[in-house]
């Protein structure tokens, strides 16, 4: 943990790191063959990192950005020498829209444990690119999710988001289904294949995250912009939720959807004012004119809400890790699946917008 994580996890979330339970993490991870989708980004990077440490047999990086699979390759190398750990790392540029593909590495690489974190995520981004996100992230986890099974994987372990909870956006609309593409899967697979959701909030200092955008804004002697001054949003460290993944992954029987208690939600002016505390300065406002940087509100952003949601229902049940819990949600899409990937898929092949974002949020809140 680096020096400004640890001081935001100290002072914001007033709690200590999650301890993890080392037999949950063997299960998953040590003598195993990991595949990690999205394995560039801020949780596949970290998650490739544990399974490095973790002692995996080998280790799969997929990633469709050049850039973002070099540098984990790169951090993995370097850790390699540094450690003198013994895992086979293999990086491999692509989508995870191409089933056949996908299907052969995960043959011929005979892998064991699969996460799915690969996805858009940047919220309006994501609002402004309908296609792109029904393409990658809908149909693109309906690809890994066939590939895994006509491979025969063990595990299968999808990142989710609290903003799948009663979407009220396109990202977490887009996550909503892909949740129930997994319980579909499960539920029917050809396989013995375990297929579970992880499901979390907001991850302190992560790519496209607002700590990014709030150190830049610092740096410039910018405004920090916060959306609405009563916006709260639960938040972990990347450590934590990586940890956290693997461990629930390890504890699956199919099926489930995993729950990370993520302790209370934080004001994310808060979270402002404590990186405007912890890089010297103070804040400008009526009452401290003299402030170097102000909290400037923008309203919120489309299909934003003030608070989220990690439980669909309000049932939970424990798990053997204090921090991990099960919910019992249920998966509503099986009766229509085929009917709206089809659909999805002809939209998609339209490049129509419009009818796609209609599917998504309908089959989301069916």
């Amino acid at each position: 943990m680096n020096i400004f994580e640890s001081a935001v996890q100290t002072q914001l979330l007033q709690r200590d790191e999650i301890e993890p339970l080392q037999n949950l993490i063997n299960e998953s991870i040590k003598e195993k063959n990991i595949c990690i989708t999205g394995a560039g980004g801020s949780i596949g990077s970290e998650l490739s990192i544990q399974s490095f440490i973790g002692c995996a047999s080998k280790i799969i990086l997929i990633d469709n950005s050049e850039f973002s699979l070099y540098q984990v390759y790169n951090k993995l190398k370097d850790l390699k020498e540094a450690r003198n750990l013994q895992s086979e790392v293999i990086p491999i540029l692509g989508c995870v829209t191409h089933t056949q593909r996908l299907k052969n590495i995960l043959s011929s690489h005979n892998i064991h444990t699969l996460y799915h974190t690969a996805a858009y995520k940047h919220l309006p981004l994501v609002e402004s690119n309908v296609v792109a996100a029904a393409y990658n992230n809908i149909i693109g986890t309906n690809c890994i999710l066939e590939a895994a099974d006509q491979a025969g994987i063990e595990r299968f372990i999808y990142i989710s988001s609290d903003k799948a909870v009663r979407p009220t956006n396109i990202m977490g609309a887009t996550k909503r289904i892909s949740e129930n593409l997994v319980g579909v899967k499960n539920k029917n697979s050809i396989t013995d294949t375990i297929y579970t959701v992880v499901r979390f909030g907001n991850v302190l200092d992560s790519s496209g995250s607002v700590i990014p955008l709030f150190r830049e804004q610092i740096k410039h002697r910018q405004p920090i912009t916060v959306t609405h001054p009563e916006v709260k949003r639960y938040f972990m460290t990347i450590s934590e939720a990586a940890s956290l993944v693997i461990q629930s992954g390890s504890m699956a029987n199919g099926g489930e959807v995993f729950l990370l208690d993520m302790g209370e939600q934080i004001l994310i002016r808060d979270l402002a004012e404590l990186m405007v505390k912890l890089n010297g300065m103070s804040v400008k406002s009526i009452s401290n004119p003299n402030g170097e940087i102000e909290i400037k509100y923008i309203g919120l952003r489309p299909g934003e809400k003030l608070e989220e949601e990690l439980l669909i229902n309000e049932y939970k049940q424990n798990t053997q890790h204090s921090k991990i819990f099960k919910s019992n949600d249920e998966f509503t899409f099986d009766y229509s699946v085929n009917t709206v990937l089809a659909d999805l898929q002809n939209a998609i092949n339209k490049d129509d917008a419009d009818e796609c974002y209609k599917i998504i949020i309908n089959a989301a809140n069916a």
